[in-house]
Order: structure tokens, then C-alpha cells, then sequence
């Protein structure tokens, strides 16, 4: 429950107090209202005593009086006795509690509970609104440790004022008057005269009859005679004689002379006096604390807030009439049909100002000083202590003795208690069937009254023992009489007595608090009584700490007969929830809620807001959506109605933008109250456009496009790929095509890539890097794509979208900004006007349809046109609610439609990303920049479209096509430094300008013609091949990019050329991504922007073709044999060609029509395949095999310059294609470098030519020399036709197929292996030692290339001479550029199977081993003697060979078993 100002002592002894009634003269009453004060009311602020007073019980023992307060009030005659309040009482405390409203600005009064903190402030009405903030956030200033408990000051102000308003009843005598002051001015002519009048009038009031009200105490009503003398008008020695009189007339005690107005007009304006008078004084007119914003004064506040007669308030004609909010708390009210609105509208301030009543304005006593105020406290004083204690006594003392007498007794009433009652234990008599009714009544004289009026003088007199006495002995009389309305009343006063007892003798008996209630309200009809019996009873139980009890007992008190009386009771009981030892907080949240709907019942509706407000702390954020909603609806329209439009909203807001449960109907009522709320907002406020809550943008998806969209296909024309909003973002892609850029970048300064490089950015998303601002070429469109989400099940509307900017001309600093350089499009947007062109143009989507919960995507683009800085603030737009078109709306409905149209904005605000760099962005949430909306507008740059023509889709494995390239400049400044970059380098070429073929620059005629350069040939049988030398610089260009041929290098605006660009399917089968980008330069330098680029994706299904294997080996032919061109010997080289297309690309058949070679070191010769006729066919799956002598190259005069390429053309055909020209060159060179750019581990298998021509390496490593001596570096070129039928027409496709021989002895092939999968090693955590590199024989075996040169038959006559001797010559030739020692064993140690089919009975004679030194690439002859012992067929190929390098020490033998045998016939004579 919440706290209270006083203590609950304190509370339930002020509220019972001596009535004191007044009657004044009209001449004192004149005095009095000098002061705007009648007499009454100008002794109430002093009606208190400061000092104790003390009376004597019948028992002659001496009471302390303490603290005393006394209730003075006019004398107010009645014709009839209510029961209840009137309907004015009821208008007085329904003002009392709407004028007692919390204090703003005061201090925050938190209630920690659980997790919960509940604030009880009133920030909760403020613009702020707290009650959606973080409250831990909110009330961090509040310490956790300590529990604010909440103060209700309107619950004290309505109680306080409930029980000074309690109409007098017979039951009871608190409220009857026991004293009456007599109130005469001295100004008077008799003043004495007036006394009696006074006195007369007095005694007609009480005992004529004639009035049931004022009621009063006890027959001898106690008279004080007051002289009142005026200071600034009367004589005082009149006055002080006058006294003199009256103390001889009346007593001493029974008068009193009291001097006021001792103030002058004059000491006015020196001496500020306090006013104590406006706290006590209840005006019928109540101003509220918060002033209206229209500065009115003295506003009827309460019609104001209702908007209803005042009368009315909680009259019972409007029980069970449904209010003009909610029928039910918990039900949300809302239109019948989805097409009406609902019933909403301010409320009307224009009301007439209420009149002043007299002494309501104005200050209060002003002609009084702080004397006169002294006087009063004391004449307050005397009157008690003189006056009305003794008298209180007196009555005391006789109403004691007609007690004892009438009961015959010989003891005192007092002595007697405990023999009587012995505490009151007896049990209650059961009241719920009474025998008679309440409305029984009894005499005055009765004696059961005596009684009852004689424990209300001991109570108002704080003698509390002997009062419960009383009360206890009349509840028992009265029980037994069947008289319930008294013994309620004696039963509730009983309780109270006991609490209010010093050291409590005995418990507090809440069952005859119970019993009480029950009475007053089921038997009696009385809920007045009911009320002041539960206000006092909830207090005692509070002060207990029975919570639980206090709450049941004031929600068993709400009813329908009085709104104002739940809605404070419920609230109370909400508090006694919050203050338990373990809080009930949701308990506390939703008797607040009921709260809330019976305030705004009783017209009390800043105090509903505030109810919901306090309840929403406890529902917000917990997943009860729809109570959130349910009470963000009553916030909303409460605040409305309260003229606080800004609260409306933003509880509207919370309804639409939360993640809703209601239903479409409740969604779509709720969407068209928030937008007539919004329009009344804005209605205003047409200077700067206000933040809407629909759609829900995500900020974070928004994508910046720079840049024109790209055109699609014209024709034949293919337009380059580029970068478009329709494409998804791929981290990968983005780095590759930055890699590509860089590459681009670098060949483009020379190699070097500069420091403040940053790759090209067209489409900005949360993924790109958007630390810097973009740069935007003016002139060019920027595209920003908004995502929008409707939250909704029904259907948002949006007119006239647009963007929201704001531009500062470049120069214009940021420090140095001003508001007049900044220019912004919010103006014009909010007001109609007319674009600011000139600078920006903003395109405007006129209608743009959300359906319900869906995700749609907005493209807003702006044009700008001068250099600056432009930043992107947000969207702007006109919201509605789409018409779903179940009901065609009438005109009257259309209208209201259209009027529910709001124009507002979003702000774009994107958070960069988290910041994870240092040890503080880790401990604490922070976030970079993302200025991907605040592009830098820079002055025109070129811009080039890119086309493609003839550009294929599918290609075969290494077929050759030629394609168009087609490059505009549509911007108006010319572009120069055309580049190309790809991540397939090898795929295309541009041709090189020396040995560009002259082909037909229009496509149409070139149709049929062969994309390579050819030459009529017919074939000759043994023909050798036709060499043509070419510079590898005249191809290849130092780096992966390209420059592009374009006539004059420069593009002016509005040009375009028309290239040649040739195309190889890739090696590998499948479908490839084949990337390019174009680079360009402006002609104008300095720009911010140094360079753009073009991208263009390609995707290339490559189909399987031919599959080329090659191999060599060393011809075992003799060196003088092969001298027929310059060199040492020639090599063979076998050529496996196989045809494993598929037949799916409609191939027929493949022919190979020439084979060609590239080296600089080796080159083919001639063909000496046996087949004599045309070029080689292969159908589907057919295999040939081709076999050609390769021979050195002629060795070149320029030793110093980088070696040329020979290229050797062997043409199976009748034609020669001129494989050293374009394409076939250009494709050979980019072949070779795809191939040196793939990383090796192994040291480099080619040879320069100066290492070539070193005559010796001393200490080299073996592994080099050996491959040296193995390598062969010939590059063989297969040119090929494929013979297509395509929709019955044949096709004739040619490619060319690349093999790099580069080892004699390996295998090579076209084909790339593929790659295996690994499989699972083992991990190793101790590293082993690498294994010894030991070189295999077969390798160092070719060190030596051996012959034996012998006559093929020789004749001998074995019957002369036994013995035949056959001279043969061996010849030796190191291979290597290494020195090398030969070993020749002739000793016959040979078991190979070759040797066992042959006859082995011959022998070496003569010397039969050899120890050789071998120069680099010397031949050595060596001549030997074989003996054979009879006729037959030998096998001469004996002899063992081992060979080392000199500097190494192991021997290796030189395998002969590859090589041939050598037969020689030996014939008989």
C-alpha cells in the first residue's frame, strides 16, 4: 500500500476530532473577509494544539491529551439527513483527486521488486516515456540498495476529504458538535445584544426541530462567546471594556477578546506574511498542478479532462452505462466495422472559465501579521483547554453517574469493565439473518445511547481503554436488540479503540473490522460507512504489515455504484501487492490495469494514463504481447484525449511496430486510430516532416548502386555482365575481381601498385568495406535499395517515395558549415515545392504496395549534378492503410480515407561493424562507421559500354573461335588506356599487331572463313617441315593483363570500334567462369577517381575433343647418320592422338591436319610415319599414332638477345596453317605461361640460353645435370578440323591442342590430370628426417648414349680358320655438360632372356675393359674385337658401360637393355 504522510495513529485519531460549529454577526463576518476568509476558515490552519492538554476520567485519574486537533465549521442548517454524499460532495472529491496529480520534475520514487524496478514518478506522462526505455537505464541514478516507496497524495487528499465530508448520523455522535462559538465584531453597537441574538439562534437550530442537520452532541451545547476587534477600524478601549463585560456576564472562561488585522496597506509591499490558509481550503472551482499550455487560469480542470457535466460523476443514474473508453478493462474497444473509425476526438478546451467564488482568489490573510496569527493559536488554545476539554469533562462525569444509577450500581462503569465483559470474548451474535432491520431507532435518552455518546466523548478525548469499554458494552446491547446499523458502529469503533490503545493491551480484532463492513454494506445499504470502516481497517492491517489481508479487504470494496471509490481502493490494493515480502508483481500490474479502466469510468483520466503507464513496466518486454498491446491502445487514446498527442503516438507506435498477435480486423483498427492520431500530431507541424513507424526498415540490407544500370542485349549484341543490384554478393568474387584490379592497377603505373589503392566498389552493401566514402561521378545515377517489411497482416500503402538528402558543396568544410550551405530536399518534400533539380534530381515512386507480412525491396535513385559532398538521410513518403476491397467505401468513407493519409519519414541509420581490434573494442560494444549513404560527388568521368558479338556459349576442348568485341564511350570525356585482365588468361587474345592475320572486319562476310592464317601446300611425301623463327615479345606481355589494340589508344565521346577477339576452349571439360575486366582511364588527369573498370562474367561449356599423348626417345641410330642438319643426333618423338568426344556435340569426325612444333632448342623435322595418303580421321573412339624426328635447332647468331622460338610446321594436308602467326602463336605463348604461372617445387625444367651454352659446370648438383641432360623442351602444336552437323548443316570447327614434351622418356599429354583426393594421414607430432635423395638408375643411365656400329652379315670360312674375328666399333657420346668417366666392361656376364634365345658361344678379344674420360658432349669411338666359334645369329649388345660424373664418386651402369639388340649373321664359307 503506499505510504502515507502521517502515521497511522496520527491518521486515525485526526479522523475523528471535536466538531466545533461557529456563528458570527454579519459585522464579524465583514471583519473576517478582509482577509478572503470567513471565521471558520480562518481558524483552520491553527486548529491543532502544540501543547497537551488534560482531563480528569470518573475515576478522578488524570489523561493525557495529546496533539490534539480540532474541526471548526459554520453552522449549515438542513431540512433532511442523508445517508450518502450529495451529488456536489461527490463533484468535490472527484476534484480533490483530479487536482492532486504527482509532482513533475520531483524525485524518482523506484520500487525495486525482483527483477522488477517500478517507477512511481511522473516522467510516465512526460514525452519521454520512460515506460519503453530500458528502466535500469532510466533509474541507474537510483541506488539498488535502497527501496523508494510510492506516495499517493491524491488517496490521502480523497480521504481526508471523505472523512471531513461524512454526513452526520444518528447511530454515531464523533461528528455531532459539542461547542459553538459566538462570534461578535466590537464595532458593534451592543455587542452583548448580538450575543444573545447568536445564542438565541443557536439553541432555535438545535431544539426546535425544525432541522435535522447541524446535529449536535449533547442537549447543553457548550457556548463560547468570541469579541472580535479590528485593529485598523475600532477603538480599542471600547473593546477592552466591552471584554471586561462579557468576563462578568459569561466567565472568564467562557469569553475570549481576539485582535486581528493589526496589518496596514502600506506595510504591505515590505513584509511577505505566510499563507498557511491555501493547503486547508477546498475551493468548489480546483485548478490543476499541471498548467495549460493556453495559459487559461482557472480552468474547470475536471471538464476539461472529462468533457462530461460534472454532476454526473459517479451519479448512480450512470451505473452499468458503458463508458466512453472500455466496457472492460482487459477488452480492447474498438470499431464495429473495419471501414468506421473509431470514436475519437480531443477533448474541447473552450470552455467558459469558472466564475471565483468569494475568498477563492486572491491571497489570504493580508491584513494579518504574524502577531494576529498568535493571537489566533492562542485563542485556539484557550477555547480547548478553558472550554471544551472541561466541558468534554463535565459530560464525562454525568453521563457516568446516570449510567451507574440506572443500573443500580455501586461502582463506577470504569472499575467494573473486567467483571463485566472480561475482555470480550463472548463470540459475535451471527448477523446473517438479522431479526429485525438497521432502521430501527432508539430515543435520545435511551440508555444504550448514553452508552454509545459517552465512549465517543472518551474517544475524542484519546481515552481509549475506558472508550473501548463503552463500545464494547453497547455492541452488546445493540446486538441483542437486533439494532445493526449500531452495533456496526459500535463494533467499529470498538476496533479502533483497541489499536489506538498505548502498549496494546489486546490484539487488534480485524474480525470486528470484518463484521462491520459486512453490515454496513449488505444489511444496511450503507457504503459510505462501509468505505470509512475499510480506509481505517486497510491502514491498521498496513501498519501491521498484513498486506495480504489489506488487499483482499479494499478489493472487496469496489463496486459499481462508485468508480472514483474502486479505482482508488484497487490501486491501493495494488500497492499492498508490490510492498509484500515477496512482491506479487504481476499481481500489482493487473489490480493497476483494473485501476485504470475505473478512473477512466470516473472521467479521471490523467490518473487512468498514469495506471497503465505504472502497469506497463511490468508487462513491456515479457512476451504478454497482447496486454502490451491492450495497454499501449488505452495509453494511446488517454493520452490523446489529454491533449498529449506526442504520447499517443509513440504508444500507437509501440502497437504497430511490435511483432503483433491480434488479429488482421485489430491490426487494421489499430493502424487507421494511430494514423488520425499522427494526422492531428502533424496537423501543425508542417515545417519538418516526423518519424513513422511503418513500414520496419532494415537498415543494415540497404545496397548503394553507383552507376547507370547496364543496357541488356541489342541483337546480336552482347552487353558485358557488369555489377547490378539483382546480383548476390560473394566474398570470394569480390576478392578476385580485386585481385584482377590490382593486376590492372600495377601494369598500368609501371608495375607498382599505389599506397591509397582501393578497389572499385559499384554496389555497396554490409558486407563491402564502407570505412571511406564512396566517390560518385556526377552526372550518374546512385540507386539506394531500401528493404521494407511490413509487420502487419494487412496491407501498408505508400505514396510518393522518395529519398531524403542533404548536400554540401564541394569547398565548403565541415567545421565551417553553415545551416544555409548545407542544402537539403526536406523542404521541398514536406511542402510540395518544386525539386531542387539543379542540384539533385530525386525520382519518386508514386505507389508502392506493401501486402500483409511481406518483405518488398524499393529502388530510389538520385541524379546529382554538381561536385560535393552528398549524404543520404532517409526515405520520405505518404503512409495509409490499404483498402483491402471487401466493402466498396461510400463517399463519406472515401474522404475519411484520404484524410488518413500521413506524410512522414525514415531515418537510414546503419551501424557498422563491431570493432574487434583492441583489447577495449573487446571488453566493451562498439561499432565503426558505414558510410556507404554519404558518397563524394566527383566531376564526370568517362564512362564504356562493352558488347560482344558472335561470343560463343559452348566450345570443344581447345577449338579456336573468333569472336567481335565491340567498346563505346557513352560519357562526354574521352577515355584512353583500354586494359583487359582475366582470370583466364589463356582463353582469348586480341591478336598482336605484327602477325595479325587479315581477316574481314565485318562478321556477316567471315562466316565460313578459318580463324587461323593458311597457306595452300599441297603435302609431298618426306617433305620436311617449313621453320619460321618468332620473338616471344612480339606475343606475350609481361604480366596476366592485356592491352587492348584500339586505334589511336584514346575513345572520344561517342565513339566506338569493332575488334577481332579470338577464343580457345579450355583444356579441361565442364562448365568454366571465365571472368574479365576492362580497365580505363579519363584523358583528364587529377580526378579523385584515377580509373574505372568494366566488369563482364562469361560461363563456357567446354565438350571433350581429341586426347594427345607424345613421348620421345633417343634415335639409336649412328651421330654421322643423322647429319644431314647441323647437330649431334636426333630424337624420335611418337605422337598418340585419340578421339574421346562423346558424339553429344554432334561431332562426326576429327581430322588432323597438321602437327607443329615450338621450341627454342628442338624443332620436328620430317614425318616418318608409314602412312603415305592424307591427314590422319578419327571417328568416335578411334586412335592413331604419329611418329616424327625432332632435331636441335640452327644455332642463332645472337648469342647476347633472349633466344626466338622456332616454329616447325609438318602439314598432313593440303594446306599449311601458319602456326607462328594469330591465333595459333598467341594461344601457344598463353598456354605456356598459364603453365610457368602454376607453382613447381622442384627447380625449373627449362633451360635459358646462356646455361646452354656454358661449356662446363664444375660443382654442379647432380639432380641439375641429370635433368639437363635429359631435357628435351619441345613444345608440340596439333592443329585439328571437327566436321559438325548442326540443324542439318555441316559446321567445320579446327582447334589446336597443346603437349609440352619436356623430359626424354616421359610421357606428356593434353589432357590436365585430375586431381585425387588425399587420403587421411596419420598425424606425426615428432618430425622425421627427410629419406636421402637417391637419383634412380635410369636417370644417370642416360648419361651415356652408346652405338655399335658392325657389317650386318659377315661371311667366314670356319673350315680354314676356326676362329672369326670381327672388327666393331663402339661409339660413346656424352650427353651431359659435365665431365664424365666411362667404365667399359667386355667381360660376358649377361642372363637377360634375350641373350638365352640367341647363340652366346662368342667372345671380346683383346682388351676387354676400358677406362674412359668423356669432355661435355663429346663422341668417342672406340674400337673392338668380337671372336665367334661357328656359324650363327649373335647378339653383340653385351657390353657394360658405367659412367660418373667426375666429382661424384658412386659409378652407375648405363642400362643397355632399352636399346635394341645388335644381331650380326655369321655365315659359313
Amino acid at each position: 500500500m503506499a505510504q502515507c504522510v502521517q502515521s497511522v495513529q496520527e491518521f486515525v485519531q485526526d479522523s475523528f476530532v471535536p466538531m466545533v460549529a461557529v456563528l458570527c454577526s454579519e459585522e464579524a463576518e465583514r471583519v473576517t473577509r478582509k482577509n478572503n476568509l470567513s471565521f471558520a476558515e480562518l481558524l483552520r490552519p491553527f486548529c491543532r494544539l502544540t501543547s497537551e492538554g488534560h482531563i480528569r476520567d470518573p475515576n478522578n485519574q488524570v489523561q493525557v491529551v495529546k496533539n490534539l486537533r480540532i474541526c471548526v465549521n459554520n453552522v449549515v442548517t438542513n431540512l433532511n439527513s442523508p445517508s450518502t454524499f450529495s451529488p456536489a460532495q461527490r463533484r468535490m472529491l472527484n476534484e480533490v483527486v483530479l487536482s492532486c496529480q504527482p509532482q513533475e520534475g520531483g524525485a524518482t520514487n523506484v520500487i525495486t521488486a525482483g527483477d522488477y524496478d517500478l517507477n512511481f514518478s511522473d516522467h510516465s506522462l512526460k514525452a519521454s516515456l520512460p515506460w519503453y526505455s530500458a528502466w535500469r537505464e532510466t533509474l541507474s541514478e537510483v541506488s539498488t540498495s535502497q527501496h523508494y516507496t510510492a506516495t499517493t497524495p491524491w488517496f490521502e487528499a480523497y480521504r481526508e476529504n471523505f472523512l471531513q465530508s461524512m454526513p452526520a448520523s444518528e447511530h454515531e455522535f464523533l461528528n455531532h458538535y459539542l461547542a459553538c462559538l459566538l462570534v461578535v465584531s466590537s464595532t458593534e453597537a451592543v455587542p452583548v445584544e448580538q450575543f444573545l441574538k447568536l445564542s438565541q439562534e443557536q439553541h432555535r437550530v438545535q431544539h426546535s426541530g425544525d432541522y435535522t442537520n447541524p446535529k449536535w452532541f449533547i442537549p447543553n451545547t457548550l457556548k463560547y462567546y468570541v469579541l472580535l476587534h479590528d485593529m485598523s477600524e475600532g477603538d480599542e478601549q471600547r473593546a477592552d471594556s466591552v471584554y471586561e463585560d462579557m468576563k462578568q456576564r459569561y466567565g472568564h472562561q467562557g469569553c475570549y477578546l481576539l485582535k486581528m488585522n493589526s496589518r496596514t496597506i502600506s506595510a504591505e509591499e515590505d513584509e511577505q506574511i505566510p499563507d498557511p490558509w491555501s493547503q486547508y481550503l477546498h475551493r468548489n472551482n480546483l485548478q490543476n498542478q499541471d498548467v495549460l499550455e493556453d495559459g487559461a487560469a482557472a480552468v474547470n480542470s475536471a471538464a476539461v479532462e472529462n468533457n462530461m457535466n460534472a454532476a454526473e460523476v459517479d451519479s448512480p443514474e450512470k451505473d452499468g452505462a458503458p463508458s466512453s473508453l472500455e466496457s472492460h478493462p482487459l477488452q480492447l474497444d474498438t470499431a464495429s466495422s473495419p471501414g468506421s473509425l473509431p470514436p475519437l476526438s480531443p477533448a474541447n478546451t473552450e470552455l467558459k472559465k469558472a466564475a471565483p467564488e468569494g475568498g477563492a482568489a486572491g491571497s489570504h490573510g493580508t491584513c494579518l501579521t504574524l502577531n494576529d496569527h498568535g493571537h489566533i493559536r492562542q485563542f485556539i488554545q484557550e477555547f480547548t483547554f478553558r472550554g471544551l476539554l472541561p466541558h468534554i469533562e463535565k459530560n464525562i462525569r454525568q453521563l457516568n453517574d446516570q449510567l451507574v444509577s440506572r443500573k443500580g450500581l455501586s461502582r463506577s462503569l470504569f472499575t467494573a469493565t473486567k467483571k463485566w465483559f472480561g475482555g470480550g470474548k463472548a463470540p459475535e451474535k451471527s448477523i446473517s439473518e438479522p431479526k429485525s432491520t438497521c432502521g430501527l431507532l432508539y430515543p435520545p435518552e435511551a440508555p444504550e445511547l448514553q452508552i454509545r455518546k459517552m465512549a465517543d466523548l472518551c474517544f475524542l478525548v484519546q481515552h481509549y481503554e475506558l472508550a473501548y469499554s463503552c463500545y464494547h458494552t453497547a455492541k452488546k446491547d445493540f446486538l441483542s436488540d437486533q439494532a445493526m446499523l449500531y452495533a456496526a458502529g459500535a463494533l467499529e469503533m470498538a476496533a479502533v479503540s483497541a489499536f489506538l490503545q498505548a502498549g496494546a493491551p489486546r490484539p487488534y480484532p480485524a474480525h470486528y473490522m470484518d463484521t462491520a463492513i459486512q453490515t454496513y454494506r449488505d444489511v444496511c445499504k450503507n457504503m459510505v460507512l462501509a468505505e470509512r470502516c475499510a480506509l481505517l481497517s486497510a491502514e491498521i492491517l498496513k501498519s501491521q504489515v498484513k498486506y495480504s489481508e489489506a488487499a483482499t479487504l479494499l478489493i472487496k470494496m469496489t463496486s459499481e455504484d462508485s468508480d472514483l471509490r474502486s479505482a482508488l481502493l484497487l490501486e491501493q490494493a495494488a500497492h499492498c501487492f508490490i510492498n509484500m515480502r515477496n512482491p506479487m508483481v504481476r499481481k500489482f500490474a493487473f489490480h493497476m490495469i483494473l485501476a485504470g479502466h475505473r478512473f477512466s469510468k470516473a472521467g479521471q483520466r490523467r490518473h487512468a494514463l498514469r495506471c497503465y503507464c505504472q502497469a506497463m513496466q511490468v508487462y513491456k518486454e515479457r512476451g504478454w504481447s497482447l496486454a502490451e498491446d491492450h495497454i499501449n491502445f488505452t495509453i494511446g487514446r488517454q493520452s490523446f484525449t489529454l491533449s498529449q498527442p506526442e504520447n499517443a503516438v509513440t504508444a500507437f507506435r509501440q502497437i504497430l511496430t511490435n511483432d503483433s498477435r491480434q488479429t488482421a480486423t485489430q491490426q487494421g483498427a489499430f493502424l487507421r486510430e494511430y494514423l488520425y492520431v499522427y494526422k492531428s500530431v502533424i496537423g501543425g507541424q508542417e515545417d519538418s516532416l516526423p518519424q513513422l513507424p511503418l513500414p520496419c526498415i532494415h537498415s543494415s540490407a540497404t545496397r548503394v548502386y553507383f552507376g547507370h544500370e547496364r543496357r541488356l542485349a541489342e541483337g546480336e549484341k552482347q552487353a558485358a555482365t557488369h555489377v547490378s543490384l539483382d546480383q548476390e554478393y560473394d566474398q570470394d568474387q569480390a576478392s578476385m575481381w580485386g585481385h584482377l584490379e590490382e593486376q590492372l592497377v600495377a601494369s598500368a603505373n609501371r608495375g607498382v601498385v599505389p599506397g591509397n589503392f582501393q578497389p572499385s566498389q559499384c554496389c555497396l552493401n554490409s558486407q563491402t568495406d564502407n570505412l571511406r566514402c564512396p566517390l560518385a561521378v556526377a552526372e550518374e545515377p546512385i540507386v539506394v535499395e531500401v528493404s521494407f517489411r511490413n509487420p502487419l497482416k494487412v496491407p501498408l500503402a505508400l505514396s510518393n517515395l522518395s529519398l531524403l538528402w542533404s548536400f554540401t558543396a564541394e569547398g565548403t568544410s565541415p567545421s565551417e558549415e553553415n545551416a544555409e550551405e548545407a542544402i537539403t530536399n526536406e523542404e521541398t518534400l514536406t511542402q510540395g515545392m518544386k525539386q531542387k533539380d539543379d542540384i539533385v534530381t530525386t525520382e519518386i515512386i508514386l505507389e508502392f504496395h506493401l501486402g500483409p507480412e511481406e518483405s518488398k525491396l524499393a529502388r530510389l535513385r538520385l541524379l546529382p549534378h554538381r561536385i560535393g559532398q552528398l549524404n543520404i538521410v532517409g526515405v520520405v513518403y505518404n503512409l495509409a492503410a490499404a483498402s483491402s476491397g471487401e466493402t466498396a467505401p461510400s463517399t463519406e468513407g472515401q474522404q475519411t480515407l484520404d484524410l488518413m493519409v500521413v506524410r512522414g519519414r525514415q531515418d537510414l541509420k546503419i551501424q557498422g561493424p563491431r570493432l574487434n581490434q583492441t583489447k577495449e573494442d573487446k571488453m566493451v560494444i562498439r561499432h565503426g562507421l558505414d558510410r556507404r549513404l554519404d558518397p563524394i560527388i566527383t566531376p564526370p568521368m568517362p564512362l564504356m559500354e562493352v558488347f560482344f558479338l558472335q561470343f560463343p556459349t559452348a566450345l570443344l576442348c581447345g577449338e579456336i573461335r573468333k569472336a567481335y568485341v565491340e567498346f563505346c564511350n557513352v560519357s562526354g570525356v574521352a577515355l584512353s588506356g583500354l586494359r583487359v585482365a582475366s582470370t583466364h588468361p589463356d582463353f582469348f587474345t586480341f591478336g598482336s599487331q605484327t602477325t595479325t592475320p587479315l581477316t574481314p572486319v565485318s562478321p556477316t562476310s567471315a562466316e565460313n572463313c578459318s580463324a587461323y592464317k593458311t597457306l595452300a601446300t599441297p603435302r609431298q611425301p618426306g617433305s620436311v617441315a617449313t621453320e619460321v623463327l618468332v620473338s616471344a615479345g612480339d606475343f606475350s606481355q609481361p604480366s596476366g593483363v592485356m592491352d587492348i589494340p584500339i586505334e589511336g589508344s584514346t575513345l572520344q565521346p561517342g565513339e566506338s570500334t569493332q575488334l577481332p577477339l579470338w577464343l580457345r576452349g579450355p583444356d579441361q571439360e565442364g562448365v568454366h567462369e571465365i571472368n574479365f575486366l576492362f580497365y580505363y582511364e579519363s584523358t583528364e588527369k587529377g580526378n579523385k577517381i584515377s580509373h574505372r573498370v568494366l566488369r563482364h562474367s562469361v560461363f563456357i561449356c567446354a565438350s571433350r575433343s581429341l586426347s594427345v599423348k607424345a613421348s620421345a626417345c633417343r634415335s639409336s641410330g649412328p651421330p654421322h647418320h643423322s647429319l644431314e642438319d647441323q647437330g649431334s643426333g636426333g630424337t624420335l618423338v611418337f605422337i598418340d592422338v585419340e578421339n574421346i568426344n562423346t558424339s553429344e556435340a554432334g561431332v562426326r569426325e576429327f581430322h588432323i591436319i597438321q602437327v607443329s612444333s615450338s621450341s627454342q632448342h628442338w624443332r620436328l623435322h620430317k614425318c616418318i610415319n608409314p602412312a603415305k595418303d592424307k591427314d590422319c580421321k578419327l571417328t568416335s573412339r578411334e586412335r592413331a599414332k604419329l611418329c616424327f624426328r625432332a632435331t636441335p635447332c640452327k644455332p642463332q647468331a645472337t648469342s647476347n638477345a633472349v633466344r626466338k622460338y622456332t616454329f616447325a610446321d609438318l602439314n598432313l594436308g593440303n594446306e599449311r596453317i601458319i602456326s607462328s602467326s594469330t591465333p595459333c602463336g598467341d594461344f601457344f605463348f598463353r598456354g605456356c605461361r598459364s603453365a610457368e604461372v602454376q607453382p613447381v617445387e622442384a627447380p625449373t625444367s627449362r633451360t635459358t640460353a646462356s646455361s646452354r651454352s656454358q661449356v662446363c659446370v664444375p660443382t654442379e648438383d647432380i639432380g641439375n645435370i641429370v635433368k639437363k641432360c635429359n631435357e628435351l623442351d619441345l613444345n608440340i602444336i596439333v592443329i585439328w578440323k571437327a566436321y559438325v552437323v548442326e540443324d542439318n548443316k555441316q559446321l567445320i570447327l579446327e582447334g589446336q591442342l597443346h603437349v609440352a614434351l619436356q623430359t626424354i622418356g616421359k610421357e606428356a599429354t593434353s589432357l590436365t590430370p585430375k586431381e585425387e583426393t588425399q587420403e587421411m594421414v596419420l598425424l606425426k607430432f615428432k618430425s622425421e628426417a627427410p629419406p636421402p635423395v637417391i637419383l634412380p638408375a635410369a636417370e644417370l643411365s642416360q648419361l651415356i648414349k652408346t652405338n655399335l656400329h658392325y657389317p650386318e652379315t659377315y661371311t667366314h670360312p670356319f673350315v680354314q680358320e676356326s676362329l672369326c674375328v670381327v672388327p666393331v666399333t663402339l661409339t660413346l657420346s656424352n650427353c651431359s655438360l659435365a665431365r664424365v668417366e666411362v667404365i667399359i666392361d667386355l667381360r660376358h656376364k649377361s642372363a637377360s632372356p634375350e641373350s638365352v634365345e640367341v647363340h652366346s658361344s662368342f667372345t671380346w678379344v683383346g682388351q676387354t675393359q676400358h677406362h674412359l674420360q668423356l669432355r661435355p658432349q663429346e663422341v668417342l669411338c672406340l674400337t673392338l674385337q668380337a671372336c665367334f666359334l661357328q656359324p650363327g645369329v649373335y647378339n653383340l649388345n653385351t657390353p657394360r658401360v658405367f659412367a660418373k660424373l667426375t666429382d661424384q664418386g658412386a659409378m652407375c651402369e648405363t642400362s643397355q637393355q632399352t636399346a635394341s639388340p645388335a644381331l650380326i649373321i655369321i655365315n659359313s664359307a
